[in-house]
């Protein structure tokens, strides 16, 4: 991240909720000045001010970068607003182009590149743990988006977790069914897992810690390990054991978790496509 270029022309965020303030939050631990930030937002949390950061002022004529960090569905509102400001936001005026980063899931290049025709454009797709830092993100840019632009927005990406890089943006359809959409698939897997422990008479409160330990280390192990899952599984599978015998039903060709989680991302995918028409 080039710190100096941030830190002199400045850097907007249009939108500080919860993926806007966690990744405004890693920008400042990573050297961002708080006076170099501009927010955007109706309601701008209480934070902001204690930080010295401005809120819902003059944007700089010439920012480094501009982040959308607003839900998909004020989209609309938001761009006719940012070009009634005056400013040639992504315009390249001044000292050099602004990158423009949209975090705004379902909103592609085409439609960010009528707001911003001029611009380097990169969509990214993060998820919620990057809430924690532990996010993972997904980006692609426009035709304008260079090296050197995708490598910005990388690194401002990183703040809250990893990043990948798309080959395509038809892919983002896919990323967001998969790990945009995916944390809701785990949470409510550890919901269906203390469910089950207390049918099986576990109280509620044991239930739920285990369930979220689980889910949490196998994770973490997961990861940690950059082992094929398969082997993992095997590992902890002992043959005609407990496992074994609770894999054989979640393992099922035909009502197994594979095909039923091959449904909720085609669902969720397809839904992604609709939203981008």
């Amino acid at each position: 991240m080039d710190l100096a270029e941030l830190n002199t022309r400045g850097l907007v965020l249009v939108g500080c909720g919860r993926m806007g303030g966690a990744l405004l939050k890693g920008w400042l631990a990573r050297g961002v000045r708080p006076e170099a930030v501009r927010v955007i937002d109706p309601n701008p949390p209480e934070w902001l001010a204690t930080q010295g950061i401005e809120a819902n002022g003059a944007p700089p004529p010439d920012p480094a970068v501009l982040v959308l960090a607003v839900k998909p569905q004020m989209m609309d509102d938001v761009l006719p607003s940012l070009a009634a400001t005056g400013q040639e936001m992504g315009q390249g005026a001044g000292q050099g182009a602004t990158l423009v980063v949209s975090v705004a899931a379902g909103v592609t290049l085409a439609a960010l590149g009528r707001a911003f025709p001029e611009a380097a454009i990169v969509r990214t797709m993060p998820n919620t743990p990057a809430a924690i830092g532990q996010g993972i993100t997904a980006i692609i840019g426009n035709t304008r988006a260079d090296a050197a632009a995708l490598d910005l927005a990388e690194a401002l990406m990183a703040a809250v977790g990893r990043v990948v890089r798309l080959e395509d943006e038809a892919q983002m359809d896919a990323v967001t069914a998969v790990s945009g959409s995916g944390p809701a698939y785990v949470f409510h897997l550890i919901e269906a897992l203390a469910a089950a422990g207390r049918a099986e008479g576990l109280p509620r409160d044991l239930a739920l810690d285990l369930a979220r330990a689980t889910v949490a280390g196998a994770g973490a192990l997961a990861v940690a390990e950059d082992e094929d899952p398969a082997v993992l599984r095997e590992n902890v599978t002992s043959p005609n054991g407990t496992t074994a015998a609770g894999l054989s039903v979640l393992m099922d060709e035909g009502g197994g978790l594979t095909p039923l989680v091959t449904r909720t991302v085609a669902a969720a995918a397809g839904r992604s496509r609709e939203l981008g028409q």
